[in-house]
């Protein structure tokens, strides 16, 4: 499991009802009904993770994210996470404030394309870089809207949306103390905590 998914569960209560937007196999999922005993829902759009949910015992719904989630009263989630798909949305402030409406609360994480790795690479090679975190060709990658810390901190700001708790991941595998001192220069993958 990525690292920033084994951050998530701290900043969940026990027996919350949770919504997993773009919750692929389901591993986050099972981790927080494992150890916060949660209510969870997941949405996916791809149907072999769809699958694997169910084969897990999940509930998950097949839902395109860039429809928005109109189905979904107002606070009918106590949180609602979104892990690695901002990036890849249409609209990605509309989903965020459709986030903020269905839930108290809201995680999510992205890359963030502000990284050091990112700079040099272009800056050297003059070319969008491919790497693990990054392993797609600026041709066929999934993602449509590059975002870093600060631009995801000033659409928070400019949205009148509060950050609870925020941190970076240096790698696949840790938080640094460099990422605290300076998480847009050092952060591989943010994850913030919001809500209205």
């Amino acid at each position: 499991m990525r690292f920033d998914l084994q951050l998530i569960p701290d900043w969940i209560r026990s027996k919350a009802r949770v919504l997993d937007l773009g919750c692929g196999d389901g591993s986050l999922l099972c981790k927080l009904i494992a150890e916060k005993n949660v209510d969870g829902l997941g949405i996916e759009i791809d149907e072999d993770h769809i699958t694997e949910c169910i084969d897990k015992g999940l509930n998950v719904v097949e839902h395109d994210l860039n429809q928005g989630l109109a189905t979904f009263r107002e606070n009918s989630f106590d949180v609602v996470v979104m892990a690695h798909a901002l990036q890849t949305l249409r609209d990605p402030h509309l989903v965020i404030n459709e986030m903020l409406r269905v839930g108290r609360e809201c995680i999510v994480t992205f890359p963030n394309f502000a990284h050091w790795r990112c700079r040099w690479h272009l800056g050297q090679q003059g070319r969008m870089p491919v790497s693990k975190f990054m392993p797609y060709n600026w041709y066929d990658t999934p993602n449509i809207h590059f975002c870093t810390v600060k631009d995801f901190e000033a659409l928070c700001e400019d949205n009148g949306i509060r950050i609870l708790a925020s941190t970076v991941v240096a790698d696949d595998s840790s938080e640094s103390t460099m990422g605290r001192l300076m998480p847009n220069l050092f952060g591989v993958t943010a994850v913030y905590h919001i809500s209205r």
